[in-house]
């Protein structure tokens, strides 16, 4: 993890990490995409695609999720990656892909906590219902924000 320091600010980021995520899975030549996951993509377990090696797809998981420890933007499409690790198939992990190739076209985001007043902790929570096609369970999720930065 990368910490800067200036006047007031202090950035948290994973840029070194995340070029070597890149390049464990060939992906430091590829093109960027501007969203993590495609706009209605449904991901499952029973879809007729071509299983992939789960090692492999674990493995990008867990860099994936690693890298959301400062990179909150990332946190919904890995989640969602995740549900398949006993399961996976080539699109899952076309779609894991994709989020290494956003990150590629974000390297430098990360977490910027600025300087304020008060630090006011504020918590977010959201669910659906069933959302999920294959086993109907419903999804819920949380951010919380300290002064003006979203984390977790």
């Amino acid at each position: 993890m990368e910490v800067r320091q200036a006047e007031g600010k202090i950035f948290l980021g994973q840029r070194t990490f995340a070029l070597k995520v890149l390049s464990k899975f060939s992906m430091e030549n590829c093109k960027p995409t501007s969203t993590p996951i495609a706009v209605g993509m449904k991901l499952s377990n029973q879809e007729d695609h071509e299983p992939v090696n789960e090692s492999t797809y674990r493995s990008l998981a867990g860099c994936l999720l690693y890298l959301t420890a400062t990179r909150p933007n990332i946190m919904f499409a890995v989640s969602l990656l995740s549900r398949f690790m006993h399961c996976c198939n080539e699109k899952n992990f076309q779609a894991a892909k994709r989020v290494l190739r956003y990150v590629k076209g974000t390297l430098s985001h990360g977490m910027l906590f600025n300087k304020a007043e008060s630090l006011k902790l504020v918590g977010y929570i959201d669910s659906d219902w069933a959302g999920l096609s294959d086993d109907m369970k419903s999804t819920s999720g949380y951010a919380f924000t300290l002064g003006s930065t979203m984390f977790c």
